[in-house]
């Protein structure tokens, strides 16, 4: 029987999984992942790829701050993945869009911005601008005839989250971290001096351990006296053939990718674990995206998928300390590529200090134990 020890076990492989272990990694500490592999229900492999700000934090103002952070830390960590690595993630951040068909959309979208900004807590200023039709065809041009204009958000970007995914992985093994495929985890146990971690393929002996593996944290968090009360949320996205460079600022549902195709989407459905392409869903994405932009409705589509969020009750992240076994952490959240440099760079030292700054508060489940209001 394989038997592992580290100073840290993660327990998932995804990105929010890979990118507290290279975190941890960088800091020196022995950390062995464990990857339930390509069987999980997770979206680290068909997502969206963006590095987003301008609609987060509505109801929860620390988690606009947190995005804003992660977002400003981005450069640097993706140039520091590529020094260790050799792999660029091809992060940019142009500033990005969200587009209007018509005045109505226009109005709803800008209220909603505006309500997020002058929430009392809200004390991160993220620079959104209305931007008119006029102004939005010198930025983006070949817009069609609906779009009546845009928010825009100067600190929004993206990336190419496989190539992320990789950089992370490549990061691992260069920094000696172990990481087990294929490993589903039973049962883990609190011990002294730290852990014991039963999987399909041995046992592990861990410190401190992190869990971080998405839908799987609601079976997982309970072993080690925590809760997730997660759910997935289907999202399905198309890709087209690759384009000549139209589109340098991505938009939150249409963004061209570095190498040229265009990615389309996203969808908010309620399907439990399901994970079928339906085509009503797809030909909705398509139909809105080519009155955004007609010039696609010429693009051959080459590609279609569905993948599973993560989602709390509130949408928001939950990152919480055991207090019945102090070294034992959850983390799981939905937007796995924005919040990756954050992960790897702000919440990883957190995680090694062993223990969560008092302003992270409103991210413990314990919020969800506040009754509703009337």
């Amino acid at each position: 029987m394989r038997r592992d020890e580290a100073d840290f076990a993660v327990v998932g492989g995804g990105l929010v999984g890979t990118a507290v272990a290279w975190g941890l990694a960088r800091l020196g500490r022995r950390v062995l992942v464990l990857d339930e592999g390509d069987v999980a229900h997770r979206a680290s492999r068909g997502n969206f790829a963006l590095v987003w700000v301008q609609s987060k934090g509505m109801g929860m103002p620390r988690y606009a701050t947190w995005t804003r952070l992660s977002s400003d830390s981005w450069a640097g960590f993706a140039a520091e993945l590529a020094r260790e690595t050799g792999v660029d993630v091809r992060f940019e951040r142009p500033g990005g869009f969200s587009l209007a068909l018509g005045e109505a959309e226009l109005e709803k979208r800008v209220a909603q911005i505006r309500r997020l900004h002058n929430q009392p807590e809200m004390v991160v200023d993220n620079g959104f601008e209305v931007v008119d039709r006029a102004r939005l065809d010198a930025m983006l041009p070949g817009l069609g005839p609906e779009v009546a204009g845009g928010v825009y958000c100067p600190f929004d970007g993206h990336a190419n989250s496989l190539k992320l995914l990789r950089a992370l992985n490549e990061g691992l093994r260069i920094a000696g971290a172990t990481c087990l495929s294929s490993c589903t985890v039973d049962a883990i146990a609190p011990v002294a001096g730290g852990f014991r971690i039963d999987h399909r393929g041995g046992v592990a002996m861990a410190g401190r351990v992190v869990l971080a593996a998405g839908i799987g944290n609601a079976r997982l968090a309970p072993m080690v006296g925590l809760r997730a009360e997660v759910r997935p949320q289907r999202g399905q996205v198309l890709v087209t053939e690759r384009l000549q460079p139209f589109l340098r600022h991505p938009v939150v549902t249409v963004r061209q990718t570095d190498e040229g195709s265009v990615m389309l989407g996203d969808s908010q459905e309620e399907a439990g674990l399901d994970e079928t392409v339906g085509t009503p869903v797809i030909a909705t994405i398509a139909e809105r995206a080519t009155r955004m932009f007609p010039l696609l409705g010429r693009a051959n589509v080459v590609r279609s998928w569905a993948a599973l969020r993560v989602m709390t009750k509130d949408g928001f992240p939950i990152y919480e300390r055991s207090a019945a076994h102090p070294g034992a952490f959850l983390v799981t959240c939905h937007s796995g590529v924005t919040l990756a440099a954050a992960h790897a760079l702000h919440l990883a030292p957190m995680l090694d200090a062993g223990a969560l700054p008092a302003d992270f508060a409103p991210f413990g489940a314990r919020r969800f134990d506040v009754p509703a209001t009337a």
